[in-house]
């Protein structure tokens, strides 16, 4: 643990931020996740959960989560696995 008071904040603000992320990360996976199993399942509502998951995936490209690539890419595969 650092002595400064700024660095103790910095620490503080660092933990904050981690849990955030991490947060949103996992949101993403889970309607990705989600997604997928409708539709490997024949499920109607694969569209408003596709569109449930392009949105998690724009909002963490946005925010530097993830790669802008990996965000395409995942996109792609998602609109791949919908015209299925």
């Amino acid at each position: 643990m650092p002595n400064i008071k700024s660095a103790i904040k910095r620490v503080r603000t660092n933990e904050k931020a981690n849990a955030q992320n991490t947060s949103q990360i996992s949101a993403m996976r889970t309607t990705i996740k989600l997604f997928e199993t409708a539709q490997a399942a024949g499920a109607e509502n694969t569209e408003a959960l596709y569109r449930d998951a392009i949105r998690s995936i724009d909002m963490a490209a946005s925010k530097g989560l993830i790669h802008a690539n990996k965000a395409g890419r995942d996109k792609s595969r998602l609109a791949k696995l919908l015209a299925k």
